[in-house]
């Protein structure tokens, strides 16, 4: 049903301002998700079970950070197949984020730019929200650091947040590389990424031991790094002993959409455009990695060959986002049926 009237749905938002029809779709997801008029609208998405992380996923095909950063539309999002739905990103203060408007469509790239800034309702609301929902599949929360709070203390937020979140994610992801908060991308560096992560593999520690499970961290990158900086990241998740990552966020770069309409706006690109250096940085953490740290792929999946490629490349898990967007609900299930007859090695 979903897959006739989406292309239907998404000319109309496609009409309005893309902030605006996204917070139009977030309410109707929520509603469908209330009403249980979701399950009766989307399409069948067959399983194809994955343990990563110790978790065991339905299908190795999950919806990334961003579309929902409250955590409000979880149900109706859960009901569309994805095999795992991460919301975020949070902070432990509600904060507005970047003046609007702050997202772009460029059609012509399958691609859209965003500089959001971590707008949330601040990390109490969240976890009220995350609460309610009666999804019981895995489920990522994505913590940051509010806009204010100094470089040098981004630390507080990151285990204020981890805190909060704990006992309800399935894995938590630490979100070090959006581009729209100021100096945020700093936290890749050797040192500080160092100091950060082993604050909070210790904070790891003593919230599995006071709530009787290890939940996994997740360390979320940019495709915007070199190959030193990538094997510098990956010794530090190798000497840390985190969990996964996710690779890779929103790119600075404008080489793919040069003379595109808003290609100049500010922000982080997401779509198409970022799919080949997404893939790139994947493959190089893999070779880095081995088999110790799982890679969840994300950027520029547009299709099921898509989605392959990334398995391909070394991720154990994908993700979606501006490619959801502009193929809608469909494209979970393509990915799904793409990566079960293509036979690729899962990590």
């Amino acid at each position: 049903m979903l897959s006739s009237l989406y292309p239907l749905a998404r000319a109309q938002l496609f009409r309005m301002d893309a902030e605006d029809a996204h917070h139009l779709t977030l309410r109707a997801l929520r509603a469908a998700g209330r009403t249980g008029l979701a399950k009766l609208l989307a399409p069948h998405v067959p399983d194809l079970p994955r343990t990563v992380m110790g978790i065991a996923f339905r299908n190795p095909v999950g919806l990334a950070a961003g579309l929902d950063k409250d955590g409000g539309a979880i149900d109706g999002l859960a009901a569309l197949g994805f095999g795992f739905i991460e919301v975020g990103t949070v902070t432990p203060r509600p904060q507005p984020g970047n003046p609007r408007p702050r997202i772009f469509r460029l059609p012509e790239a399958s691609a859209i730019i965003n500089r959001m800034g971590f707008n949330n309702s601040g990390v109490d609301q969240f976890v009220e929200n995350v609460r309610a929902a009666r999804y019981k599949g895995p489920l990522g929360l994505n913590i940051g650091k509010n806009a204010d709070t100094p470089i040098e203390r981004a630390v507080d937020d990151y285990l204020y947040c981890l805190e909060r979140v704990y006992p309800f994610a399935s894995y938590v992801t630490i979100n070090i590389s959006s581009p729209n908060t100021k100096n945020l991308r700093q936290l890749q560096g050797a040192d500080e990424l160092d100091a950060l992560i082993g604050a909070l593999k210790d904070k790891q520690q003593r919230l599995a031991d006071l709530h009787g499970k290890l939940v996994p961290l997740a360390l979320k990158i940019a495709p915007d790094l070199d190959d030193e900086q990538i094997e510098s990241i990956a010794h530090t998740l190798l000497r840390h002993r985190v969990e996964g990552v996710i690779a890779t966020n929103t790119t600075l770069s404008r080489a793919a959409v040069t003379g595109l309409t808003h290609a100049e706006e500010s922000g982080g690109l997401s779509g198409k455009p970022v799919f080949d250096a997404s893939n790139q940085v994947i493959a190089k953490l893999r070779k880095h990695l081995g088999d110790a740290v799982a890679i969840i792929g994300v950027g520029g999946i547009a299709s099921g060959e898509d989605a392959v490629a990334k398995i391909a490349a070394g991720a154990s898990l994908v993700q979606l986002y501006t490619g959801f967007i502009y193929r809608g609900p469909t494209l979970v299930g393509e990915c799904v049926d793409a990566i079960a007859h293509a036979h690729a090695p899962v990590i």
